[in-house]
């Protein structure tokens, strides 16, 4: 029974963090005004946001307004701006002039006065309101999260990945054009807290029994990441040395919570020196570390981690792979942390690349399993959640609908990784390359091509038909043998066209290289006992 719940909270997480949207084989319009560049779109670059948003937790109500800053590429004058039902937009003001829009389903087209001509930097005020899509199982769906602590206070949290920023605020929703800066002015009942992203710049009591802060974010930041969390918090915090200097790193739980945090946070610090060393510096600097309590499991939230794991080691205490290492350490910190690099950092640009953030996040919870107690630990940890692959679909989604891949984009893209170590039979080098994708594409938004092609590049290895398996396809590589007097025959099936990965095996206690193709080839060997390397995600089948 126990085994049958861990492969339920397996299933459950897989689809968690993404909110995955359900299987489509037909798509709708909406489907592509959400997912795709539109004209509409394209022709503007954001540079900054200024979100202003009233949470009225009795009523579950919000209202505000963002004011969206944007430079001009291209002469145009219909903007899009995304707000999903049951939030409506009730004006648009550009220079002191109401602007006129058009609603289509969850986009708006916002008619602009004049014609805006390249290069031009421009502002407008977009005013909202409504009862935002409620939570119901966050962050397995998302929206807002309305729950009480157990002392009856209001404990309030957003999550929205996968389903759109837009569930709760307007914006450009697509992953392509981060903002390059934004401030998020929240105002929420007295005597409780909000934290945002970035660094809290000012607290400001209002007249009327409530109160603003004003959390200011210096980086580029993916609007998913922007968040709200309103609650009886309170702070401590550390400065870590880190690569750059001194980061500040700050938790926010609550208030009751806090002798049991300050012992079990003991987590972050070990992360940050661990993905540091594995990944580079942290890409935050300028705006902290947060991680903050949320009545969730928690996300990604960019310098604003949200933590829900009850202060348990593991996966709310169960460890996914099943071999005892993910009881070493907490879960939620770790992963969600390690999208700090994938996800924050280096961000996809259509959601059909997802792996991109969760494969490599996946793949950072065995690298800090490998910095703490080493290298066959790790090994040990990232093969055990094989078991957890399902194989149903490809990794990669359909483009240009917001539509993610398999839920396999953790632990299929982890063991992905962890086979392609074993390629570059280089651990030093694979680190670097790794660094390097943090710093090549440092605050960008990335395609599928630009990671196998970094790759590839670094590691002197053309990886096409490596990537086209294990990303585009659910085939499994299959080594086909058969030994027969000291014939060792072999071949690749189950592969995609050009497959010709090398393989370590064993034999006769002594590790060697082995080059199958789709063609059999035969090996002279003293043995008839042969054995393949744990470390290589294929399948194998004697004969």
């Amino acid at each position: 029974m126990k085994h049958k719940i861990l492969v339920l909270l397996v299933l459950i997480f897989s689809i968690s963090e993404a909110q995955l949207l359900q299987d489509k084989n037909n798509f709708t319009k909406q489907d592509t005004l959400r997912g795709s560049i539109t004209p509409e779109r394209e022709w503007w670059d954001l540079t900054y946001y200024h979100l202003d948003v009233e949470v009225k937790p009795d009523e579950k109500f919000i209202s505000g307004k963002n004011i969206v800053h944007y430079k001009v590429l291209e002469k145009n004058k219909v903007m899009q701006i995304d707000l999903q039902e049951p939030l409506e937009i009730t004006k648009v003001i550009q220079y002191g002039k109401s602007l006129t829009f058009k609603r289509v389903g969850n986009a708006y087209f916002i008619n602009l006065i004049s014609n805006q001509h390249k290069g031009e930097l421009h502002a407008l005020e977009i005013f909202y309101q409504g009862q935002p899509k409620e939570a119901k199982r966050a962050p397995w769906d998302g929206g807002f999260s309305w729950k009480k602590d157990k002392n009856k206070k209001h404990f309030i949290a957003t999550s929205n990945q996968g389903l759109g920023a837009s569930v709760w605020w307007p914006n450009k929703d697509h992953m392509y054009d981060e903002v390059d800066s934004m401030l998020i002015s929240v105002t929420n009942p007295k005597g409780l807290t909000n934290v945002s992203n970035g660094r809290l710049r000012e607290v400001v009591e209002n007249d009327n029994n409530t109160v603003t802060s004003h959390w200011f974010v210096s980086n580029p930041i993916n609007n998913y990441g922007v968040n709200v969390n309103i609650g009886d918090y309170v702070n401590f915090s550390e400065m870590y040395k880190g690569e750059k200097g001194d980061l500040d790193m700050d938790y926010w739980v609550l208030s009751y919570n806090l002798d049991k945090a300050k012992k079990h946070f003991i987590d972050a610090p070990k992360m940050m020196k661990a993905f540091e060393h594995w990944f580079g510096p942290y890409p935050f600097y300028e705006d902290s570390f947060k991680l903050v309590e949320v009545p969730y499991l928690g996300m990604e939230h960019q310098s604003s981690v949200t933590y829900g794991n009850k202060y348990m080691k593991g996966y709310l205490g169960s460890d996914l792979s099943r071999t005892g290492w993910g009881l070493k350490f907490d879960f939620i910190i770790i992963h969600e942390a390690g999208h700090e690099w994938f996800a924050n950092n280096i961000t996809n640009k259509d959601i059909a690349d997802m792996w991109i953030h969760e494969g490599f996040t996946a793949y950072s919870e065995n690298l800090f399993l490998d910095y703490y107690y080493g290298k066959e630990a790790s090994a040990d940890y990232v093969i055990g959640t094989r078991a957890n692959i399902q194989n149903d679909k490809p990794l990669i989604g359909q483009y240009n609908v917001n539509n993610e891949g398999s839920s396999d984009m953790y632990y299929k893209g982890a063991n992905m990784l962890h086979t392609l170590r074993q390629l570059i039979e280089d651990d030093e080098k694979w680190r670097q390359i790794i660094r390097g994708l943090n710093s090549e594409f440092y605050h960008q938004t990335v395609t599928t091509k630009q990671i196998e092609d970094y790759i590839s590049e670094q590691a002197g290895i053309d990886l096409t038909e490596f990537f086209n398996q294990y990303l585009r396809t659910t085939k499994i590589p299959t080594l086909e043998y058969a030994v027969k007097n000291k014939d060792f025959k072999y071949r690749w099936i189950n592969i995609v066209d050009g497959f010709d990965m090398p393989i370590q095996i064993e034999i006769n206690d002594k590790t060697e290289w082995l080059f199958p193709k789709a063609e059999w080839q035969t090996k002279k060997i003293d043995t008839d006992k042969i054995k393949i390397d744990r470390d290589f995600y294929v399948n194998s089948k004697e004969i």
